[in-house]
């Protein structure tokens, strides 16, 4: 059984996509960074279609060197039709099948472990990049790479819901700088590629996907405060409390996600997130303790020294061509979604925070 999610947020995602599924129906998708949190959603949503939904199965291959995959490294022997390759894409790939799409979501995303791993995080995102870009031009496959909402940095005010036209307020120098600015030479690449060869290249970037999934030991906020809420321990708010961010419930990340993989017009880039509501880290205490009906204590502490420094201040996406284009619209409000994590994390976390 697969405890790493919840199957009823997979058929829920089926659901929302409507006919958008036919465009994966037969398809063979070469997935790199399949056992992440995102990749192993994209595993079992594609499972499910070729259970209820495929004429003909969506052949899987994924890609990963399970690096920051945990305990999900076991998951892959359920699905017959796909294959797994403990592969590394920074170094030469050799596939041999024809390939309709390629998903690059492979990356450390947590600042905690890029912090740790800095070069790896860097290379990832662009001599992996480089190297699937090849395997696309060479299938003429449809591309995606998912990129960062840490491209943009720490926005202006006035570009707050920021759109994907907003240029970023990012430093090439300092510990956030091998994710932020090796997300946007990813960025760079892509469209180098569909601009010199055509590849049909789309760019997502995600703003702060949460959900069942997520691994105790991630080190980014809803994590942290699901395994403290399950220690019974009072949540830690790291410097003043004020940053604000806007979440998104996994469900409807991935439902924005498979239409911009699918739909997404080639050489664009699409934000996918929740705009709102945009809340301060202390105003998300509170509503996690709406979710479980119980009060939650909080302490406001410094940044521990694992914490890469100059995080941005506000994070919110602006989804308007996500709306016009893909016909993108976010379902689960935050309470329903902290409750489904609170839940599902009380069950699979252990209080080890």
């Amino acid at each position: 059984m697969n405890t790493f999610l919840l199957m009823t947020d997979v058929d829920e995602i089926i659901e929302q996509l409507d006919e958008i599924t036919a465009d994966y129906d037969g398809k063979t998708i070469l997935l790199a960074g399949g056992l992440g949190f995102l990749g192993r959603y994209f595993m079992s949503v594609f499972a499910r279609l070729n259970e209820t939904k495929f004429s003909e199965p969506c052949k899987l291959i994924i890609l990963d060197n399970l690096i920051t995959s945990g305990k999900a490294s076991n998951y892959i022997d359920q699905y017959p039709e796909f294959k797994f390759l403990e592969q590394d894409i920074t170094t030469p790939l050799n596939i041999d099948e024809h390939i309709d799409f390629v998903i690059h979501c492979a990356g450390i995303a947590s600042p905690f472990y890029y912090r740790a791993h800095p070069l790896e995080t860097a290379d990832v995102a662009i001599a992996g990049n480089r190297n699937l870009l090849e395997v696309a031009k060479s299938n003429q496959a449809r591309y995606t790479f998912f990129s960062s909402s840490e491209i943009y940095g720490d926005p202006d005010p006035k570009h707050i819901p920021t759109p994907e036209s907003y240029r970023g307020n990012v430093s090439s120098q300092g510990p956030r700088a091998c994710y932020d600015e090796s997300k946007r030479m990813g960025e760079t690449l892509c469209y180098i590629y569909n601009h010199l060869h055509g590849t049909a290249t789309t760019i997502i970037r995600p703003f702060n996907v949460y959900g069942p999934g997520m691994q105790e030991a991630d080190y980014r906020v809803l994590p942290n405060f699901a395994s403290l809420i399950k220690a019974g321990k009072p949540l830690k708010v790291y410097g003043g409390g004020n940053q604000t961010r806007t979440f998104c419930y996994v469900t409807d990340a991935i439902n924005g996600f498979l239409r911009a993989i699918a739909k997404g017009v080639p050489g664009e880039t699409y934000n996918i997130g929740n705009p709102k509501p945009e809340i301060s880290m202390v105003e998300l205490v509170q509503h996690c303790s709406d979710a479980i009906g119980k009060k939650i204590d909080h302490n406001i502490i410094e940044y521990p020294d694992s914490y890469p420094a100059d995080e941005p201040n506000r994070r919110c996406p602006d989804i308007r061509k996500a709306k016009l284009q893909l016909e993108y619209v976010p379902n689960v409000d935050l309470k329903t979604g902290l409750q489904r994590f609170l839940s599902w994390t009380d069950d699979n976390f252990v209080g080890e925070q």
